[in-house]
């Protein structure tokens, strides 16, 4: 017995490019509630399918009907005791309630949401949309350092050596099809009609008449042939190549933690999510990007995903530590010449006294003339952030940090509070649109 197995990426649903043209038309209603979503939930959770909720009134399709207000309508309605057959009803008011449950209060809609189930690729392509590392580029160069060519169709345009002779040939027949040029075979058999009425020794008078129509037609074929050209230039295309990108897969992605004993359960919490949602990003979207995990106290090391999570090792503050092991690591196993290296940085600004000295050298000197972007983010409590009113005030390792951000235009540093912050500081950190991008 045969069995077959439905593998189609729709299984039994012939609706898909139904919902694609659903989530394209309440694009922006669904990417609001996504991100509503993402504030809410945990970032363990990000990963999942979501149910979702949009408003019913940008649901509905355009359709043509009936106007309630006006026009005559014949029904056959149920009778009863108010009504007999033949009798005229009044039509109900617009806006009246009519049964249909849609009326709402004065301050709301009066509908409840359409709840929309996005699968988890869906729901993850709008979490991460317009999300890119900030300038894929190897110093000078842009985010694509090399391209190759790619047919695209045809141009009207182009080099000889381009030239398509099957779509020029077949361009080129459809145009003398459509304005009737004849053909050689065609003019060759009036020709040689007119040469056999030619040797006629006494000629009928059928005969001469078919003769002058002949010749009248041989001349108007030449015409023809001679003002419609077998290969007019309209007809010429050109193989038309479009230059696509070769990204450059070859980036590195360090992450970099203070898990201290400065550093509470809070903060913690803060710098985890931060990092596993950058962790989540490169994943999706940079499928051979090497991400480095290195977490510090008073000593730094390189660890694995699970441990720099999940690890409760405690310690000392020393951020100039962490700064040194990415340097080793850089020397060791990715040479600025063939790796992007970006950075991204989650600390509670707490350091060793002159310690932030040596993190601003460190970074002068060796990790930002070879970073393409380094991200600092820090941590601070909700009743701080209130009192802080300008980023331009801070701890001895942020007031470090700003003067190096003055130096380094690709050097950003950002302040999060609650766990609120982490998404829009994610997006504003790593934006497409960097240039935009003001430090502090």
């Amino acid at each position: 017995m045969a069995h077959f197995v439905d593998r189609r990426l729709n299984p039994k649903d012939k609706s898909l490019s139904n919902r694609r043209r659903f989530l394209k038309r309440v694009r922006s209603q669904i990417k609001q509630a996504v991100e509503e979503a993402v504030r809410e939930r945990g970032i363990a959770d990000v990963g999942r399918a979501k149910n979702v909720s949009v408003p019913t009134g940008g649901v509905a399709e355009p359709s043509f009907r009936n106007a309630s207000e006006g026009g005559r309508q014949e029904r056959v309605l149920t009778g009863n005791k108010a009504f007999h057959a033949g009798d005229k009803i009044r039509k109900p008011p617009r806006g009246g309630s009519a049964g249909a449950g849609r009326q709402g209060s004065p301050d709301g809609d009066g509908e409840d949401g359409f709840l929309f189930a996005l699968s988890r690729e869906e729901f993850l392509d709008f979490f991460f949309e317009d999300l890119e590392l900030p300038d894929l580029i190897k110093q000078s160069l842009k985010e694509i350092t090399r391209t190759h060519p790619q047919r695209a169709g045809y141009s009207t345009t182009g080099s000889p050596a381009n030239i398509n002779v099957a779509r020029t040939m077949r361009n080129a027949l459809g145009r003398r099809i459509g304005l009737k040029r004849p053909t050689d075979k065609e003019a060759q058999e009036i020709l040689k009609r007119i040469l056999v009425l030619e040797q006629v020794a006494s000629p009928s008078d059928d005969q001469r008449r078919e003769l002058i129509a002949l010749r009248a037609k041989y001349e108007d074929a030449a015409r023809r042939r001679k003002v419609i050209a077998y290969i007019d230039p309209l007809d010429v295309r050109y193989n038309y190549f479009q230059q696509q990108p070769d990204p450059n897969a070859n980036a590195v992605m360090f992450c970099l933690m203070d898990v201290s004993a400065s550093m509470g359960e809070r903060e913690k919490d803060l710098a985890k999510r931060f990092f596993m949602l950058l962790h989540m990003f490169l994943e999706r979207r940079y499928e051979k990007t090497d991400i480095v995990f290195i977490r510090h106290t008073h000593d730094a090391s390189e660890v694995d995903e699970e441990t720099f999570f999940y690890s409760p090792q405690t310690g000392g503050t020393v951020v100039s530590t962490a700064l040194v092991k990415m340097k080793e690591v850089i020397a060791e196993r990715y040479p600025p010449s063939e790796w992007n290296i970006y950075a991204a940085q989650a600390s509670d600004g707490e350091n060793f006294n002159g310690d932030s000295a040596r993190c601003a050298a460190i970074l002068h000197e060796a990790l930002m003339p070879v970073c393409q972007y380094f991200a600092y983010v820090e941590i601070v409590g909700e009743d701080e952030a209130m009192l802080i009113n300008s980023e331009a005030t801070g701890m001895e390792l942020w007031e470090t940090y700003r003067k190096v951000a003055e130096v380094w235009p690709n050097f950003a540093l950002k302040r999060v509070s609650k766990a609120g912050d982490i998404y829009p500081v994610f997006r504003e950190l790593f934006a497409r649109d960097h240039e935009g991008l003001t430090n502090g």
